[in-house]
């Protein structure tokens, strides 16, 4: 995990202080911005493996922060952290379904938040290296992880980040139901009872956008969902 990149992007000059001293004593390279606009000039010109993005910012908040990263595809595969204050449940709804990876509120403790860094990045890092198929493929759809790029009878279609991951994991291990939580805690890397309406948000967006590939995404009553199984499409 040493040397990894994180943007701070927090307007809060004493908060992003604690982190930042934090973070680069558990080895971490870190960077802060202080605004929205800021942020997304630094990102024009680098890449980190990681975004800490507080919620609450002057200008472009974190929310749109979030929402226009995510629409970069250079840029749509680092992890965001989104920071928020107690009782913002739906700033913390709104930044997951946006594509934020995972949330922490403030306050809280510098070595819960090393922890979840940590968490976050060895996530990324295994959603990476465990891409032992490139490219999947079913029928006129086609997933190339590496590229995070995808198509449906060679046509592209844009997904976000979080559809990107979500039809990946599905498709990795089509045939075989899926239920909510498990899908929650494998794409969002969180476990949260509350958010388990956000599967269905995702799953909803991703099948309009997969147009006649939509029905490969089954939903299996009362359980979860599947991608259909090769031997299902001969039926």
């Amino acid at each position: 995990m040493a040397n990894k990149k994180i943007l701070i992007v927090e307007d809060d000059k004493d908060i992003a202080r604690l982190i930042q001293y934090n973070l680069d004593k558990s080895g971490y390279s870190s960077q802060t911005a202080f605004t929205g606009e800021d942020a997304l000039a630094v990102l024009e010109r680098h890449s980190f493996d990681l975004i800490m993005l507080d919620v609450m910012l002057p200008g472009v908040d974190g929310l749109e922060v979030c929402r226009r990263l995510k629409q970069i595809p250079e840029r749509k595969h680092i992890p965001v952290m989104m920071l928020t204050a107690k009782g913002e449940e739906v700033d913390r709804i709104v930044g997951l379904e946006l594509g934020a990876e995972d949330y922490i509120v403030k306050p809280f403790s510098p070595r819960e938040m090393v922890l979840r860094v940590k968490a976050l990045l060895r996530r990324s890092i295994s959603v990476h290296s465990e891409a032992v198929q490139q490219v999947l493929e079913a029928g006129g759809l086609v997933v190339d992880r590496d590229r995070h790029w995808v198509a449906v009878d060679g046509q592209e279609i844009v997904l976000t980040a979080m559809e990107f991951k979500l039809l990946v994991i599905l498709m990795e291990r089509r045939g075989r139901v899926q239920n909510r939580e498990k899908l929650l805690q494998d794409v969002w890397g969180i476990n949260a009872d509350v958010y388990t309406r956000t599967i269905d948000t995702h799953v909803r967006r991703l099948r309009s956008k997969l147009g006649k590939e939509a029905d490969k995404i089954e939903t299996v009553t009362g359980v979860g969902y599947r991608f259909r199984g090769a031997d299902d499409d001969d039926r």
